[in-house]
């Protein structure tokens, strides 16, 4: 890694990564910046990196810039609007996306810092806050693979595997159709326990089968959830309503939804846990939605 290194976004995932960027590094070439002034400003204390007062500022100042933002709507605000990172990068730097969101933002993106001269990666994350702090977030990664070449060595004090899937906005069509499966387990998980529990089937049994059993039905998520599910631990390491932001991001990669039935109920009992105030739980509360059908 040369060169200043830039973070954008210092929520759960951006802050423990901020700070692994800024181990073994001179304060002045690790910066961050939020929206947040209050939250800029303790998460750069606690990296040890420097805080930045603008996006403009850390984008002129950053070689590699690193961004991890809520959806399609900011990404292009961040990057392309009025005071934003277009405006003032310096053509050879690079940007990494680590944000969920669609690859058609994504491709506009990187469309409009080509004209800069500027590199942009879609290497959107698989994983939550603990592989964030651990250093072992998964990025699949969309853009020129050249550019990628150039940046592996910040990937690498962040990430685990980094897996290269093509040009622009291939990185982020690999994280939903990922996050399609993972939607799905959730759902399919709760209505196999909830029909378990409404049958008189004893729950653990279940889960040793499941578990330990030669059967195709194990999952990680069954596996790691399941329990906290039972003991009715729901804070959030992901939450419901991400999920169900990026199920529907899912689903718009294919001009008719119905072509995707079994994506498309998943999408309406996330959305019944939205409206049941579920929204800012883990997603597995998906659980708490299928039970109270269920009576349960």
């Amino acid at each position: 890694m040369t060169g200043r290194v830039g973070y954008v976004g210092l929520g759960a995932m951006g802050a423990p990564m901020l700070k692994r960027l800024a181990e073994g590094a001179d304060k002045d070439s690790v910066l961050g910046f939020d929206a947040d002034k209050e939250v800029t400003a303790r998460a750069c204390a606690d990296a040890g990196a420097t805080a930045c007062h603008s996006l403009e500022e850390i984008a002129l100042r950053a070689d590699v810039l690193f961004t991890c933002l809520p959806n399609n709507a900011v990404l292009e605000q961040v990057y392309l609007g009025p005071g934003g990172v277009a405006g003032a990068i310096r053509p050879g730097s690079v940007t990494i996306d680590c944000s969920t969101v669609g690859p058609d933002a994504t491709r506009r993106v990187h469309a409009g810092l080509a004209e800069k001269g500027v590199a942009h990666l879609d290497a959107s994350m698989l994983g939550s806050v603990a592989q964030a702090e651990t250093g072992q977030i998964s990025f699949v990664v969309g853009g020129e693979e050249d550019a990628l070449a150039r940046v592996i060595g910040a990937l690498q004090k962040v990430g685990g595997l980094i897996r290269y899937c093509g040009p622009s906005g291939s990185g982020n069509q690999m994280k939903l159709l990922h996050q399609t499966l993972v939607a799905g387990h959730a759902v399919a998980v709760a209505e196999a326990i909830t029909l378990a529990k409404s049958v008189g089937a004893d729950v653990r049994t279940f889960y040793d089968i499941v578990t330990q059993g030669t059967g195709f039905a194990y999952s990680r998520y069954f596996e790691k959830r399941v329990p906290r599910m039972e003991e009715g631990d729901f804070s959030a390491l992901f939450m419901l309503k991400f999920m169900l932001k990026d199920a529907r991001l899912a689903a718009d990669m294919t001009p008719d939804k119905d072509l995707l039935p079994a994506l498309g109920t998943v999408i309406e009992t996330l959305q019944e846990g939205v409206e049941q105030g579920l929204g800012e739980e883990d997603f597995s509360a998906a659980m708490k939605v299928v039970a109270a059908r269920f009576q349960v």
